[in-house]
């Protein structure tokens, strides 16, 4: 297994220390954290509101615990980045499976409402280092094969989300502190792979990482949008606050429009996640190999918002099936090849940071979408949350018009 590898192309980041391989058994530990950080994520997200209603707490808490873990991501993200970029990727990862772990624990035996909100803001902190993960995959695979790579941990996730809640709901019939206990195990599990197939690369640059701070390159965000990594985290974090404000009104939607319940919207969720995780392990690669990651990314955009603009028009589910698959198509080309392009024009000291940034600015697009998007479905009407998410992302998508395949490929091998 150790001797397969993904790739045998420098990855043209970091400082000279020969051609970097990411062998099979490396890659898959990296996907299995993305795995089990979502399964962790998902498994407790629909129990949270029944343990926290079994403390006393109303609807405008379990708000407060549901968006403590986005908050704690948005926060942590930018800083486990700088931290990898001076210290090393391997000890970042392997820290946020001990911090996971303590918050599961937390979870499984909490007896109030604050132990609750403590191990959510634990949990949020901990996924704060997929930013981490992108960038070993950026440190450690080809420029070309990136994309690929990414696509099939982000399939992980797409996985996770499908399974975790199956997994609550079997495990909460043994006892309540089952849930939280099988995903502090599996982060258990996870954390020994990560310690015996995950070295760390060569030490970095740290000198020269320590110079860029975590406000200074947020700011420059902010102050230069349309310059190459700005608006690379733009288009990102537009196709995010999007893609979140249409999940937090599709059951309402569904439910207006074609009287759908509790007892069948998950099939529809099951539908979304099974075509994201085709589209990303097995028609990603192909895509990047054939158009280039810049060609692929706008393609992503388009479906995404021809997908969202057409939805609303559906006149029966099965219509709606057919345009909502546009939508888990376009995410699984548009947020691989984001990320991906985001490692080829960053700074190859601060990669690890650039990706930090990039998840805070799509933290505030999830805390945001689903606020904005359920503020429109009451005030304005079913159809506007997805008709003015498809025109964000259409306005948005015009950022990539300024990039250029060519030049993204160049800026990877220089």
């Amino acid at each position: 297994m150790t001797t397969s590898t993904v790739t045998n192309t420098p990855s043209g980041q970091g400082p000279s220390d020969g051609p970097q391989r990411l062998t099979l058994s490396r890659l898959w530990v990296l996907m299995v954290t993305a795995f089990v950080d979502m399964v962790g994520f998902a498994l407790i997200l629909p129990l949270l509101p029944f343990y926290a209603l079994r403390f006393g707490a109303d609807a405008s808490i379990i708000g407060v615990l549901i968006s403590v873990f986005a908050l704690a991501q948005m926060l942590s993200s930018p800083f486990w980045g700088r931290l990898s970029d001076l210290y090393g990727r391997r000890p970042i990862i392997i820290g946020s499976q001990l911090m996971a772990a303590l918050a599961y624990i937390t979870f499984a035996y909490a007896d109030s409402v604050w132990l609750l909100l403590l191990s959510r803001f634990l949990q949020g902190a901990g996924g704060g280092t997929i930013s981490v993960v992108s960038a070993y995959v950026s440190d450690s695979v080809g420029p070309d094969e990136r994309a690929k790579a990414l696509g099939w941990i982000t399939a992980c996730t797409s996985a996770g989300v499908m399974i975790g809640p199956a997994i609550a709901s079997f495990s909460v019939g043994f006892s309540t502190t089952a849930p939280g206990l099988i995903a502090a195990s599996l982060c258990g599990l996870n954390l020994v792979f990560a310690w015996r197939w995950l070295p760390e690369r060569a030490p970095r640059n740290r000198s020269s990482a320590a110079r860029r701070s975590v406000r200074g390159q947020i700011l420059e965000v902010v102050r230069h949008p349309l310059a190459a990594v700005s608006s690379l985290i733009v288009v990102y974090a537009a196709a995010m606050m999007a893609f979140m404000g249409m999940n937090a009104v599709l059951a309402l939607f569904l439910n207006a429009r074609f009287g759908v319940t509790e007892h069948n919207i998950g099939w529809f969720y099951a539908f979304v996640g099974f075509v994201s995780i085709i589209m990303r392990a097995v028609i990603l690669g192909k895509a990047v190999h054939h158009f280039g990651e810049v060609r692929v990314l706008r393609l992503g955009a388009l479906l995404l918002a021809i997908g969202m603009l057409t939805a609303p028009l559906s006149a029966n589910p099965w219509q709606f099936l057919a345009c909502i698959t546009l939508i888990p198509a376009g995410t699984a080309l548009l947020f691989p090849c984001t990320t991906s392009l985001i490692s080829r024009y960053a700074d190859p000291d601060v990669v690890g940071q650039t990706m930090g940034v990039q998840q805070t600015f799509g933290g505030v697009s999830r805390l945001i979408g689903p606020v904005l998007a359920g503020w429109v479905f009451q005030h304005w009407g079913e159809p506007f949350p997805f008709w003015l998410a498809g025109g964000l992302v259409m306005l948005t998508a015009l950022f990539s018009l300024r990039l250029h395949p060519g030049e993204a490929r160049q800026k990877s091998a220089a």
